[in-house]
């Protein structure tokens, strides 16, 4: 069993995983509220478990130890006085205002036990399982009289894990996400690296605090020396500054920072929904940036002072000079196809996860992509994806490495 965090590599062979399974947050989606809770469906949960659990079996049989969230969590939760804590500041991040709602969630919470009550947090709370635990008419009519039916928003984003936060070596940086929907996922994070045992004296490369959004789904760990993050939708180039800095300063063997510059479109959401690596050599990308596409390279100079240079080519080019490799091998989404890269990025088939050198998960529905990439010599690994694909996230976002052996 690893412990603590290593992380140097997209390719590194994996030992340690966090996933989440998902949960009741699913039965809380509905229509009306997809827009504000970033999914464009409802997955049906019982499949949609199936499915996780056919993930996690498979990582299971190549020899990977599945960690969960939720059992993360509830390992943080070391005292009383850190019970109560959490509590506070879960309902603090979740806008409850009124004093009423504000005791009563405290109660219903307060009074389950720690695996439960974490499940209900990121479940949601509906008003009428307060209601039912309510002596008070004044709890009966607030769902009647704003229509709302949540006192607690659910997190049905939870079960993609690659966002909240990111391992990078041996330390972690805890982000603030693009929204509040996603935010209150990262609350899960401080506490897992603030009071887990195993986890609390990583290094912090980057804090939920700061003012500017950083996700996970931008940052790939191309080398012990190079740290690929895209300037995204939802990535800021002020959190970019500030993670470049510390990584660089504090990273161990990090050298460079390889900032790149992708559309701002919810398409192209995060960098790896349209580039990741499967081998030392061989990528996985969207068609869309097989053109010029522009990098900012990121170093320290000789007075640790930050320097940035613009870069504007070829992907294959810009990865050739970086990782010092005489070969690049780009495996496009669909085998270029128009319609089929289309079809198969909007279920991500850009988004592997590397279990090793040359060594994928995929979703089974890309059978397209899946060619070609067992063309050019990648082992895959397909999972049922069905359900969980409706969350626009494949199996590198639904995964959190904690351990990889080096490259």
């Amino acid at each position: 069993m690893e412990t603590g965090i290593h992380n140097t590599s997209e390719i590194g062979r994996l030992k340690k995983v966090l996933l989440h399974r998902p949960g009741a947050e699913l039965e809380n989606l509905m229509p009306e509220y997809l827009e504000r809770l970033l999914f464009d469906d409802i997955p049906y949960l019982r499949e949609a478990q199936r499915e996780h659990d056919a993930f996690a079996d498979c990582l299971r049989s190549q020899g990977v130890e599945v960690v969960y969230l939720t059992d993360l969590v509830v390992n943080s939760l070391t005292s009383s006085e850190v019970r109560k804590d959490f509590i506070r500041q879960f309902l603090d991040e979740s806008g409850v205002q009124d004093d009423r709602t504000r005791g009563a969630l405290e109660d219903f919470l307060g009074k389950m036990p720690d695996k439960e009550m974490v499940a209900a947090m990121m479940a949601g709370v509906r008003k009428s399982q307060l209601r039912a635990e309510s002596g008070r008419l004044g709890d009966y009519l607030s769902a009647v009289e704003d229509g709302y039916p949540f006192a607690v928003d659910p997190m049905p984003n939870l079960y993609f894990t690659r966002d909240p936060f990111a391992t990078i070596g041996t330390g972690v940086s805890i982000h603030k996400m693009h929204t509040a929907t996603r935010n209150r996922e990262t609350l899960f994070g401080k506490f897992i690296f603030e009071h887990n045992p195993e986890y609390m004296h990583a290094p912090r490369w980057y804090d939920r605090g700061e003012t500017s959004s950083l996700e996970g789904g931008d940052i790939l760990v191309l080398s012990p020396q190079v740290l690929a993050v895209g300037i995204s939708q939802r990535t800021r180039e002020d959190s970019i500054d500030t993670l470049a800095e510390t990584v660089l300063s504090y990273g161990g063997t990090f050298r460079k920072v390889l900032a790149f510059n992708i559309p701002k479109t919810r398409s192209f959401m995060h960098l790896d929904t349209v580039f990741t690596m499967v081998d030392r050599d061989k990528f996985t990308v969207h068609p869309n940036i097989l053109g010029q596409m522009t990098v900012f390279v990121m170093e320290l100079d000789e007075n640790r002072k930050m320097k940035i240079r613009q870069e504007d080519g070829r992907l294959e080019d810009i990865l050739k000079e970086h990782l010092n490799l005489d070969h690049v091998t780009l495996i496009p989404c669909g085998q270029g196809s128009e319609i089929d890269a289309a079809r198969e990025q909007w279920s991500d088939g850009s988004n592997t996860l590397a279990i090793g050198p040359g060594e994928v998960v995929v979703y089974s529905r890309n059978y397209v992509t899946n060619r070609s990439l067992e063309e050019a010599g990648i082992r895959i690994h397909t999972i049922p994806s069905a359900e969980l694909s409706r969350g626009r996230g494949g199996p590198r976002c639904m995964s959190m490495p904690l351990w990889r052996d080096d490259p």
